[in-house]
């Protein structure tokens, strides 16, 4: 990568390969950083007030608009919730191969603008949602929405998903970016970027769970989802603005054909011996990756089972002769695939647990005061409280106590951060199943079995698992974010970040498995069943403790693949910027959870 005419010293250039819109080397001090960022953040606050604007109180609308059933319900939610953070490894892979990420950005910003305007339209035409169901008149009974109504509802739900699937593993991708990993002061900010960005998305989060709610319930849908329309367009007017400061990564071709090729490579020579010294494997200079505005990566020792694709054999075809950077990349994403695994379990309780808590809160007393009734949807509000309070605690207090005794940058490693989140997720099933009993026991004692029949109970008594769901988040979905991130090779960090995601997603779509398998299943042979739509009757108490012992198992097998995993322990040359060859202490061999 050349140097370009403009004024400046050759160290006043980021030296981590990004360039400009017109793929120009450019100045650290004009470009980058927190100022760079604030941006993105802009962005993400009125995007994310957007998007829990509508799923936040999802529930609520098909429940009372489109009269469909608790599992009906539910099992829509998490396809739509899965789908959205599954999309994202599409919207991933157009970024890393073809279009960037600034352009794959703003042309599904667009596409999300378009599904956002058609759900606002699809809530105020009466003509596009069934009748009102009559007082008195049993829910079963209520007239259904007919399948144009539902199909221009849904349509607008998975254009939004479309959408999302090129926004949500760019965006703090492109944030992150904006710190250079070869300047240490940079590279300090980083590590407590990850922690900022959720902040600041959990403000747009906290807007649209209290205010954004209680105009849905008290005052009309079409306003109700207007604003986060609105919202939208403003957050993609924020993120243009911020277009001269942002530094950019070159797409550098398919990821999954380039990992596809490695496997292929190495599978094709399985029977040839990899040579004792590796320095005989196949790979370019470094000055035909610095050509290229890439980094070369010295060879690990895990996975040696893939160096066979970079064993010279006279044959030169790219599916039979690989890099060795090109191998160490396929080494560096393979083994994020069992961390993303055992992270599908807890997203199944962001998936529907939380669906079902509200249809708890349904029920409960939702009184504050004398002319104030708090919105069960508006409960999500406390989880976002307390993973606003925890997450600069965690940061200024919690992270510097620690690092004194651990030397970790980060005071804990990643795994174990996620590891005490996946606890803290087992914590909040137990309480949620103790808190379900009591609600139970009070419903019978009252004879309060009726569909619309209200529990003497205040609806904060579900209080104590909507709080501690933040701070589980702060360990759990932050470090998830970074860590995906922070282990994916630099020419794959947007399919590193939606990996993040895909576990997301994948746990929709098991939770819509586990939802409709235990409600099946616990109905045969003339049962009463765990999961009704009539919740005063059902026995949710018993999934919460089915889930529980799923999370206690799924916790076990983090364990077992957190203790395996091997961090990533290279330093990247770039020798046209004139940094230094080097690697870590054993030769290049990444080292077990100790330094990240």
């Amino acid at each position: 990568m050349e140097i370009s005419e403009e004024k400046g010293p050759l160290e006043d250039y980021t030296q981590d390969g990004t360039v400009d819109l017109q793929g120009r080397p450019v100045l650290r001090s004009k470009t980058g950083r927190w100022k760079a960022c604030s941006f993105l953040v802009g962005y993400e606050l009125f995007e994310r007030m957007a998007y829990y604007g509508i799923s936040t109180n999802l529930v609520v609308y098909l429940t009372n608009k489109l009269h469909q059933g608790t599992v009906e319900s539910s099992n829509n939610i998490s396809n739509w919730g899965g789908s959205v953070w599954l999309m994202p490894l599409a919207g991933a892979y157009i970024a890393d191969s073809y279009l960037g990420r600034y352009l794959t950005f703003v042309i599904a910003s667009c596409i999300y603008l378009i599904g956002m305007c058609l759900l606002t339209l699809s809530v105020s035409l009466p003509s596009l949602r069934p009748p009102e169901c009559d007082e008195g008149v049993a829910f079963q009974n209520c007239p259904k929405a007919s399948p144009l109504q539902k199909g221009v509802f849904f349509l607008a739900l998975y254009i939004i998903v479309l959408g999302t699937g090129g926004t949500k593993p760019n965006i703090s991708t492109m944030g992150a970016d904006q710190f250079d990993d070869f300047d240490p002061k940079e590279k300090s900010y980083k590590f407590s970027f990850f922690n900022w960005w959720y902040f600041s998305i959990l403000i747009g989060v906290l807007f649209s769970t209290t205010f954004l709610v209680y105009i849905q319930d008290n005052i009309g849908w079409t306003l109700g989802y207007g604003l986060p329309t609105i919202g939208l367009a403003f957050s993609i007017l924020v993120f243009l603005l911020g277009t001269p400061y942002y530094r950019h990564k070159l797409p550098q071709g398919s990821p999954m054909t380039r990992m596809l090729q490695v496997f292929v490579a190495a599978l094709r020579k399985w029977n040839v011996r990899v040579p004792k010294d590796t320095n005989e494997l196949h790979e370019l200079s470094m000055e035909e990756y610095a050509c290229n505005a890439r980094n070369r990566i010295p060879h690990t020792s895990f996975f040696s089972f893939l160096d066979k694709a970079a064993i010279k054999t006279g044959q030169n075809s790219p599916w039979m002769l690989c890099t060795v950077t090109q191998t160490e990349e396929t080494k560096q994403m393979t083994k994020l695939i069992p961390i993303s695994i055992v992270t599908i379990i807890p997203s199944t309780l962001g998936m529907h647990i939380f669906t079902l808590f509200v249809k708890q809160g349904m029920t409960l007393d939702k009184r504050v005061g004398d002319h104030f009734n708090i919105s069960p949807g508006s409960l999500v509000s406390f989880t976002i409280l307390f993973t606003l309070i925890w997450i600069p605690m965690y940061d200024r207090i919690f992270v510097p106590f620690i690092r004194h005794y651990t030397k970790n940058p980060r005071g804990i490693t990643i795994l174990q951060r996620i590891g005490i989140g996946l606890v803290l997720y087992i914590i909040i099933l137990v309480i949620a199943c103790l808190i379900e009993r009591k609600r139970l026991k009070v419903a019978r004692e009252n004879n309060l079995l009726g569909m619309h029949d209200t529990i003497p109970l205040s609806i904060f008594i579900l209080l104590p698992q909507f709080a501690l769901s933040g701070i589980g988040d702060n360990f759990v979905e932050i470090a998830k974010m970074e860590f995906f991130y922070d282990q994916a090779p630099e020419s794959m960090k947007s399919l590193g970040t939606a990996c993040a995601t895909a576990s997301y997603g994948l746990g929709g779509f098991l939770s819509t498995f586990f939802l409709s398998a235990v409600a099946d299943i616990t109905q045969r042979h003339g049962g009463r069943g765990w999961i009704l739509d009539n919740v005063n009757v059902s026995h949710l108490d018993y999934y919460y403790a089915f889930i529980a012992v799923i999370s206690i198992l799924n916790f076990i097998c983090f364990l077992v693949v957190a203790k395996y995993f091997v961090y990533n322990d290279v330093k990247y040359t770039r020798p046209a910027l004139e940094t230094n060859t080097t690697s870590s202490p054993d030769s290049g061999t990444s080292q077990p959870d100790a330094k990240y």
